[in-house]
């Protein structure tokens, strides 16, 4: 007999016992769809974690702080680890690296006309902008040429005030009413005097201190609004704000020392894809710098994800274990019912492995029919719990209350086929191993 001719014969079988071939699929309609219902809650709950982390930062952005020790070994005491320019080569080098963001930073007080806001300044390389994602809702990025020009955070412009109204600070509290200042238009100044624009007192006049220089710059820039510190931060060329750092150093106003002036507050190392940031990020600690990722915060969420959907599947597995008992138990019976067939089949010369395959198929078919309509019953809850959670989880939320990703549909139905398959291996042997004429001799 062709595999055809056993795949034939298994349908009649089945359809011959209907009643008892429908309970039984039924019962892997149950394992299967609440094992798949179950993984899906776990798989939704991990991309939300993924996507609540995404609002607070880019995912495949590395930080790279300058307070790293490298130990020179058998504890003769840690070097100082430098977070400077070599330190930026090193890190162009790895791979996977798709750009290298040197930063420093420092607090500015700006003032355009009345107004005033205290401003923090990170001077960065402009040809790293676009690929750290930086984007502007209006005007344009900087340009390597530039040099007294600023790009401004979405929300920095909501941080000046009038120092001379009573009620001045806005601080980004309201925002139904348009900024303070126009940042692109508005002519603007900005210096390390944190008293500049205010009213001084006495003694602040009275000092014989030589007071911090004024800068003009002009903004070019305003940021999209990220949810980050891209929001709170203006940023310009960082040759031009190194100078001005070191023009304040120089006048002691600035507390950063000679011997500082290499290193940088921190470097961002922009990764290819979230896949590779982990092989990135061990590689800079390799190198005996401390460094920090959104991904850190990410795999311990994805610790827990695991194990809640570890507890979910085993719950969804059992009633999948009850489906597998109850097929075995089909298939026993039917074998008890068809004694007198299979003995008839041996008698005519069938092989012994076509009767065993025979009961293997139609177990598999259970267990392929279960699964497929319990993975369609699957959807249709998974659907359900996401029109019912989408009032709950918030209208930004995109992941949903369940997630069944193609790859888990295809493997829940070529599970509850294996499932089939496995519970009817006994009795199929049994089948195969029944003595043809104690068979025949069978009512």
């Amino acid at each position: 007999m062709n595999n055809r001719d056993l795949l034939l014969m298994g349908l009649g079988n089945l359809f011959r016992r209907k009643t008892r071939t429908v309970l039984t699929v039924l019962g892997v309609v149950i394992g299967t769809c609440s094992i798949v219902v179950m993984l899906s809650l776990g798989i939704a709950m991990d991309r939300g974690f993924q996507e609540q982390l995404s609002y607070m930062g880019d995912l495949t952005i590395i930080d790279v702080n300058n307070y790293g020790y490298y130990d020179g070994g058998m504890g003769s005491g840690g070097q100082q680890i430098k977070l400077d320019d070599q330190s930026v080569i090193q890190f162009q080098k790895i791979p996977r690296v798709t750009a290298v963001m040197p930063v420093r930073s420092i607090y500015m007080k700006m003032a355009a006309g009345r107004y005033v806001g205290y401003v923090n300044v990170i001077g960065i390389d402009p040809e790293v902008m676009e690929p750290f994602g930086f984007s502007v809702e209006d005007g344009r990025l900087l340009q390597a040429s530039d040099r007294d020009t600023i790009v401004f955070g979405k929300s920095v412009a909501y941080d000046f005030y009038n120092p001379r109204m009573q009620r001045n600070y806005y601080y980004g509290m309201n925002r139904d009413n348009p900024p303070p200042v126009d940042v692109l238009s508005a002519k603007m100044v900005m210096t390390t005097d944190m008293q500049y624009g205010e009213t001084r007192n006495r003694w602040q006049d009275d000092t014989d201190s030589t007071p911090p220089k004024v800068y003009d710059v002009r903004g070019v820039g305003i940021l999209e609004e990220s949810n980050s510190e891209k929001d709170y931060s203006a940023y310009m060329n960082r040759s031009s704000l190194e100078k001005i750092m070191e023009e304040e150093r120089r006048n002691n106003r600035n507390d950063r020392s000679r011997n500082d002036q290499s290193q940088f507050e921190r470097v961002r190392v922009k990764v290819d894809n979230i896949e590779d940031v982990e092989s990135v990020q061990s590689a800079i600690q390799a190198l005996g710098y401390q460094t920090f990722s959104l991904t850190d915060i990410l795999n311990s969420m994805k610790e827990t994800s695991r194990m809640i959907q570890g507890i979910l599947g085993g719950i969804g597995a059992v009633s999948l274990l009850v489906a597998a008992i109850g097929i075995t138990n089909t298939m026993v019976m039917s074998i008890y019912e068809r004694t007198r067939e299979i003995g008839v089949m041996k008698v005519i010369g069938a092989q012994l492995t076509d009767i065993k395959k025979l009961f293997l198929i139609e177990a598999g078919l259970i267990g392929f029919s279960g699964g497929v309509v319990g993975v369609c019953f699957s959807y249709l809850i998974s659907v359900g719990l996401n029109h019912i959670g989408a009032g709950f989880m918030g209208p930004g939320s995109t992941s949903g209350m369940s997630v069944i990703p193609l790859q888990l549909a295809l493997m829940a139905i070529a599970f509850s086929t294996l499932i089939g398959i496995v519970s009817g291996y006994s009795p199929a042997r049994r089948a195969m191993k029944l003595s043809a004429l104690e068979a025949i001799r069978n009512d």
